[in-house]
Order: C-alpha cells, then structure tokens, then sequence
C-alpha cells in the first residue's frame, strides 16, 4: 500500500508539473508566466522526491487532449479559475502527505515538510498574485446573470398563465429585458463610480449590461423555436438552471464557496419567481377575460 502510494504521488506531482509548463509556454503575460514556473518548478522537484522514494520510473502520461481541455478551460473562464481547479485536489494530498510524514525519517522528513509547505503557499500566496480584470467585474457579470435570469423567467412564467403565443411571450421578454439591461448598466456604472479607482465605471456598466443582454437572449430563443408555450417555457427554464450551475460553479471555485449551497439559494429563487408569476398571471388573465385573446 506504501509503494503505491508513493508511485501515485509521483504522477500527479509529475502530471502537474507538464501541465503547468505548457500553461507557462502559452502566456503572454510575463508576471503570470513567472507565475506557472513558479508552480512547475515546485511540482518538479515534488516528483523528483517522491521518485527517489519509489526507486523507479513514474513518469505519469499527460495526454495532448488533457492539456488541450486545461488550456481551452484557461482561455475561456481565466488562469485564476484555472488554477483553482487544478489545485482543488491538493487539500486531500497535503492531508496524505501528512499522514505519511509518519513513515519517513531525517532528511526525507524535512523535505517532505518542505512539500507541504509549498502545496499550501500556491494557492495562499502565489495564485493571489494573479491579477485578472475578469476577477475585478466578475461580481458585476453574475449580478447581470443573476437578475436577468429571475426577471425574465418571471416575465415568461406570468405570460404562461395568459396566452399561449410563444412569439409574443419571447419578444415580452426580449423587451422587458433590453430596458431591464440598460438600468442594471446604468445602476452598475453609478455603483462603480462611487468606488473610486477601484473598477472601472464604464467597463463595470458593460460587464453587467452584456451578460444581462445574454441570459436574456438564452431564455427567449426557446420561445421563437418552439410553438408549444408549456414546452418552451421547460426549455427556457431548464437554460434558466443551466445558466445558474455555471456561475455558481465558476464563483464557488474562484471564491472558495459551497457550490450546492449557493446553486440551491439560486435555482430556487428563480422556480419561486417562477411560480407566483404564473399565478399571478393566470388570475390577471381569469379577470379581464383575455386568455386566449393573443394566441
């Protein structure tokens, strides 16, 4: 059990330490490059330990397709986030790397504490080195996701419960959504302006403004696809919690949070939201008489 522990440590110590080159090779930006040595450096000289310790070969294969996912994960959500993925796993492997302590005397001691102490220092000190400005807007861009996913579901929900015209519930939520998108821009440049030289105002109203403009047109295309109201509602709904675990997801490993937790608050305002705006609108419909009407 010994002999394969260590010979397991040896490849995720080597599997990190090719990754992280390649991140290294393809960033542009020198401090974040010198960053991803930094952490190639410490992962070789870990495998290099436990090398020693196996007395073998443990070169661990890292596939093209494996790097390929790292750095498409690195382009389209950021190194931080990046990072923090690779490096969720090394809380379980600084506790084995403790429990093992045990095992091992004198100068393997040391170094093994040594070890430990750097798994630690990655993410206490040099992934807060990393400075990314989608790190800077990113509450900005989940407060445009999060409104406009319970708004415009709302909107759709209440029109549930009055026609059953799918192009007029979609283009509803397409215009209650645009106006909705400039107020939250314009809320989110003045909120910004009064945190001086922290963000910008102008790139703070955009990150807000489009990632509003977004979800909404995620939610509405459903309803010019398809003719059935119940079914695009499913669909829209369905984006609507798709849209959800994603920032959830991103924010719960970038920020260190409960992913279940946050997702749950979440999902469930918005089904709530849901609801009572069928309600609501069913009974509007009930008592002007002008369900059917717009179908």
């Amino acid at each position: 059990m010994k002999n394969r522990n260590i010979t397991r440590f040896c490849k995720e110590e080597y599997k990190g330490y090719v990754i992280y080159s390649e991140l290294a090779k393809s960033e542009k930006d020198p401090n974040r490059a010198k960053i991803l040595k930094s952490l190639a450096s410490d992962e070789k000289r870990h495998y290099e330990f436990w090398k020693r310790l196996s007395k073998r070969e443990c070169e661990a294969k890292v596939s093209k397709v494996e790097i390929f996912i790292v750095k498409l994960l690195r382009t389209f959500f950021g190194l931080t986030f990046t990072l923090k993925l690779l490096e969720r796993g090394e809380t379980e492997a600084i506790n084995e790397y403790k429990e093992f302590l045990n095992s091992v005397k004198g100068e393997e001691r040391d170094e093994l504490e040594k070890i430990i102490e750097d798994e630690s220092r990655h993410e206490r000190e040099l992934l807060g080195q990393i400075d990314e400005k989608i790190l800077k807007y990113m509450s900005f861009i989940v407060l445009g996701l999060a409104d406009a996913i319970v708004e415009i579901t709302g909107v759709h929900a209440g029109f549930l419960g009055v026609t059953d015209n799918t192009i007029m519930a979609g283009i509803a939520g397409l215009v209650v959504g645009f106006s909705a998108a400039i107020s939250m821009a314009s809320a989110a440049y003045l909120q910004a302006k009064q945190e001086v030289g922290k963000r910008s105002p102008g790139t703070s109203a955009m990150a807000t403004g489009l990632a509003y403009i977004g979800a909404v047109v995620a939610l509405a295309l459903p309803y010019f696809l398809i003719h059935s109201m119940l079914r695009a509602f499913t669909v829209s709904l369905s984006i609507g919690v798709i849209l959800i675990a994603t920032f959830n997801y991103y924010s719960s490993i970038v920020l260190d949070k409960r992913f279940l937790r946050e997702f749950a608050e979440s999902a469930g305002l918005m089904l709530a939201t849901a609801f009572a705006s069928y309600f609501f609108g069913d009974a509007l419909g009930s008592f002007f008489k002008i369900r059917g009407i717009f179908s």
